[in-house]
């Protein structure tokens, strides 16, 4: 119970943390809005004052407002503390000096108060409430300021005075007096107070100044905009920010319609645009929507992978992914100062890029747990029925998507982009679902199929061609938009990226993945097969795979027997044997032998030689003349050393080589393997 309680406490402490630094958004946001916006109210204050001190008071403002925000939960809870006992004050010296100069007092209030009687008509009731008003607020002003007894007492009594001689009925100068001087003496007590406690505001600052000099020295502007982020918790102050103003501006427009108009569809309509265009006209807004898109992602991608029952940290990133995409293609096509018809246009053209964007983070996050519940063969239609049902939503929605838009708007780039990132998810859900079937069908078979992994290749490698191509084309598009219609940095560097990414290190991959699958073939090739009553004569398993030998092996030149596939995955990730690390396959060229050394740092001579004895001087095991496997120049030494004993000399030491470290990555999104794996058996098995 305490626990909860405690728990409790700090979601409220934290929610008010968020609500008081509110205010300062507003703040900003004002500023900036009506600076620009010369027909504003604040062209009146630069009516009455120079244009640059007005320029010094907006940044002030801005100065103090940013500082506020960016204080600690004590120091701002103190400042709040503070600020409040002022506006206190100063409500209790104006309903004074309202009041006082006021003959009809009533009259005058409900006046000011749009016609709502919210008081008696009793002149001795309506003093009373007065009374108790102000009462109220001379108690929480001496609350706050937390002064002391005497001082306390003299300033309620300064408070009331105006009211009493309200109540003895005074001349109208004696009591306008009376108040004038209660106001002078209240602000008076309320600069002591503030004065008093400039020695803490300064020390504040200098201990805030001292943070964040040694964090920035500590660890960087990186790690320091981070904590400051998170300390404050601004996606949260933003959220907040923009609902709370989007709240304010439907009432205003629902007070509106239902004083003068018919509450009808074509109404709500136009009050859910006016919201929209509103919400994004300012760069703060725009963050304050990305903060909401931001929550909304997050809550769909945590729904999307508890539905397909996956567990994964990193598919959790949608509600980091949707709002920097949101607020990027906003900078990117200027949507905060676009005119308001413009801007709801490209609004909904962004949230459509933005949903293709989502969709295809969203196949991302279920690709690997269908991988996972066909490859483990896992029969349990429970488990596969909502991963199969949110691949088929996967491309049910861009083909939806794409004929609604074909069908309201003409061809023009945005369109083009929009029908392509539909396409490309669609070829990739359809890659997805083969893959699935394909590993599925080789569940339900009793028999290896050998020719699966090609299958999956080819499947993959033809949906990451298109999907090349599809890059290439969207470059071509991106291009043409910003010689043509609207060019900008921002785009410029998007382009740039994309080309990076999406086009350069993808054909490096893709090509780098087909070098390492034709280089496999072309050693698996190289090694003799075995057969019939020599492979019942192993009496052995695959030290890969762990499974008995049915039809055939491949014989490595240290005497191990794998599986011509299990060999063929591993030497994907290396070029050496499972079982004693030697070299698998020697090149021809002897340029090639230091890019595919072995991880002892040499090459592995052949050992059929050494075990069955030389068939011919000067020939390896296989027929091939010792001579053509060694460079220029060896092969002298190795005659005269006397044929497969020669090459032992051969043998670099361990440091003279340098290891090729790419040959240790992992190829088509499989995972490195373990050094245990590989160490399971090196000791167990001898020649």
């Amino acid at each position: 119970m305490a626990s909860t309680q405690a728990r409790l406490g700090q979601q409220a402490l934290a929610l008010l943390d968020v609500a008081l630094r509110v205010p300062c958004i507003f703040t900003i946001d004002v500023i900036f809005n009506s600076y620009y916006d010369q027909g504003s109210g604040w062209i009146c204050l630069i009516n009455c004052l120079t244009r640059l001190h007005a320029l010094l008071f907006i940044r002030l403002c801005v100065l103090i407002s940013t500082v506020v925000l960016l204080l600690s939960q004590k120091a701002l809870f103190k400042f709040y503390t503070l600020f409040l006992a002022v506006l206190l004050g100063s409500a209790a010296v104006l309903i004074n000096y309202y009041a006082t100069s006021h003959i009809d007092f009533y009259s005058a209030y409900c006046k000011a108060a749009l016609g709502f009687r919210l008081l008696p008509r009793n002149g001795t009731t309506l003093w009373l409430g007065m009374a108790a008003v102000q009462l109220m607020f001379g108690i929480g002003y001496v609350f706050l300021l937390n002064l002391q007894s005497v001082f306390a007492a003299l300033v309620v009594l300064d408070i009331m005075i105006p009211l009493w001689g309200m109540m003895i009925e005074l001349p109208a100068d004696v009591r306008h007096m009376t108040a004038v001087v209660s106001g002078l003496a209240l602000a008076l007590n309320t600069a002591v107070c503030l004065a008093m406690r400039l020695k803490w505001f300064y020390y504040s600052c200098r201990y805030v100044y001292l943070l964040v000099r040694h964090m920035y020295r500590i660890y960087g502007l990186q790690l320091l905009l981070e904590d400051t982020w998170k300390r404050i918790r601004f996606p949260d102050v933003l959220r907040m920010f923009w609902l709370s103003r989007v709240t304010a501006q439907a009432l205003i427009l629902v007070y509106v319609v239902r004083a003068g108009y018919l509450f009808s569809w074509d109404v709500f309509w136009d009050l859910t645009s006016n919201l929209i265009i509103s919400g994004c006209d300012s760069t703060l807004t725009v963050l304050g929507m990305s903060a909401v898109i931001s929550s909304m992602a997050h809550y769909l991608g945590l729904s999307i992978l508890a539905f397909i029952g996956s567990t994964e940290e990193e598919d959790k990133r949608l509600g980091f992914v949707a709002p920097v995409l949101f607020f990027i293609l906003a900078l990117q096509t200027g949507l905060s100062s676009l005119d308001p018809e413009e801007r709801l246009v490209r609004l909904s053209r962004n949230m459509c890029l933005l949903l293709t964007a989502i969709l295809h983070f969203i196949h991302g996050m279920t690709d690997p747990v269908l991988m996972s519940l066909s490859a483990s063969h896992v029969s349990s239609f429970r488990r596969h029925f909502p991963v199969l049902l949110v691949s088929v939503a996967l491309f049910i929605l861009p083909v939806a998507l794409s004929f609604a838009l074909w069908h309201h708007y003409a061809l023009n780039t945005w369109l083009f982009a929009v029908t392509a990132f539909c396409v490309e998810l669609c070829l990739k859900v359809v890659v997805s679902l083969t893959v699935y079937g394909l590993f599925m069908v080789d569940g339900f078979s009793n028999v290896l199929w050998e020719k699966l992994d090609d299958y999956v290749y080819y499947v993959r490698s033809t949906g990451n061609i298109i999907e090349f191509l599809f890059g290439v084309i969207m470059f071509g598009n991106g291009a043409y938009t910003m010689m043509f219609e609207s060019g900008s940095k921002i785009r410029a560097c998007m382009m740039c990226l994309h080309a990076y990414f999406n086009i350069y290190l993808q054909a490096k991959n893709g090509w780098k993945t087909f070098i390492n699958r034709r280089t496999a073939v072309k050693k698996i090739n190289s090694l003799p097969e075995v057969r019939g009553d020599q492979l019942r004569d192993i009496e052995d398993v695959c030290a890969i795979c762990y499974q008995e030998f049915a039809s055939s092996a491949r014989l490595t030149p240290c005497h191990h027997h794998f599986h011509a596939l299990c060999l063929r995955k591993w030497l994907y990730i290396q070029d050496t044997c499972p079982m004693c690390h030697q070299r698998v396959y020697v090149e021809d060229d002897g340029r090639d032998r230091a890019a595919f050394s072995n991880n002892n740092g040499g090459y592995a001579a052949p050992q059929d030689a050494v075990a069955a004895g030389p068939p011919v001087q000067g020939e390896n095991p296989h027929g091939q003349p010792v001579a053509e496997l060694l460079p220029n120049g060896a092969a002298a030494g190795a005659h005269a050393a006397g044929g497969p004993a020669g090459l032992d000399d051969l043998v670099e030491d361990n440091d003279s080589i340098e290891y090729d470290e790419d040959e240790w990555g992992t190829q088509n999104g499989s995972t490195p393997i373990e050094e245990e794996y590989i160490n399971d058996d090196t000791d167990s098995t001898e020649d």
